[in-house]
């Protein structure tokens, strides 16, 4: 039954992609946001989705709720659309300076030193574009991502993925692990999102509740001394982006790598805390991130 269900979402899927191809990346942002408001929430939960917002910011007037889930759904259908337009992205084909980068002073510091960094964000906004952007500014890189559950789509966007926005995918797995560290032995950065429920990691606190939590960055900044540097982007209007590096944290080694790995990792969250309360409507809500 899974091979009919995966086969026939990847034949509605392209169909779509080849819409947006034709109409433009524009249109085809435009006509995702609508699609994502109207059809997003017949795939997930509206209960998951109101009782993840209910822990992060307690009872909220029904207008405000309202806005935030229509932002999401709006963002993910924008997301979706441009997918498709990644190479228009690449080449700075859209027209317009269309992506502004704050903190750039961290970046050169980190190509000047030939600093290995791991860059720490979310699924904020389109947050494809911000390994496309480090790449871009000079950062060798390699991205830590999760395939596809669909064995039809996963290659088309892994496709797009390498061609577009980074060259080095590592899925995540033990033989992954390895690989990231090969990577960062030979100077590249690594980036990847840490704002998702993992199997293995800590259970620290998430805005107001416990959640299980990567400690991959804490532990390869302990142990190979990489800088962690938060990044955070968001959608101003439209095609319009704003990239923010932040200054990178400082990691405080007491010779308890069990407890720094904790107060790492704690840290890091009340930074994703910040970049989700900086724009709520533009985080991936549907996740059940504090699922026990």
């Amino acid at each position: 039954m899974k091979v009919i269900k995966y086969f026939f979402q990847f034949t509605i899927i392209i169909s779509l992609f080849s819409i947006f191809k034709i109409i433009g990346l524009k249109n085809a942002s435009n006509l995702g946001a609508v699609l994502g408001e109207y059809i997003g929430p017949l795939f997930r939960s509206k209960k998951l989705i109101r009782k993840n917002i209910e822990i992060a910011y307690g009872i909220l007037e029904k207008e405000n709720e309202e806005k935030i889930i229509k932002n999401m759904w709006s963002t993910i259908g924008r997301n979706f659309a441009e997918y498709i337009h990644l190479k228009t992205f690449y080449r700075d084909e859209v027209g317009f300076d269309h992506i502004k980068i704050n903190g750039k002073n961290y970046l050169d510091e980190i190509k000047k030193n030939n600093n290995a960094a791991i860059f720490v964000s979310g699924h904020f906004s389109n947050f494809e574009l911000i390994p496309m952007e480090l790449q871009k500014f000079g950062i060798k890189l390699g991205v830590l991502y999760r395939p596809l559950n669909n064995f039809f789509l996963d290659p088309l966007l892994e496709y797009l993925r390498m061609k577009y926005t980074c060259p080095v995918l590592v899925a995540k797995s033990r033989i992954g692990t390895r690989e990231i560290i090969k990577l960062i032995k030979n100077g590249y950065s690594i980036a990847l999102a840490a704002d998702q429920r993992v199997g293995e990691g800590s259970k620290v606190p998430f805005f107001n509740k416990t959640a299980q939590t990567t400690t991959i960055p804490a532990q390869l900044a302990i142990k190979y001394n990489c800088k962690l540097v938060p990044v955070h982007i968001e959608r101003k209007n439209n095609l319009n982006f704003e990239i923010t590096v932040y200054e990178p944290l400082k990691v405080n080694k007491t010779g308890n790598d069990d407890e720094d790995k904790k107060n790492i990792t704690i840290q890091l969250n009340e930074i994703i805390e910040k970049m989700i309360k900086k724009n709520p409507g533009q985080w991936l809500w549907s996740h059940n991130r504090w699922k026990q």
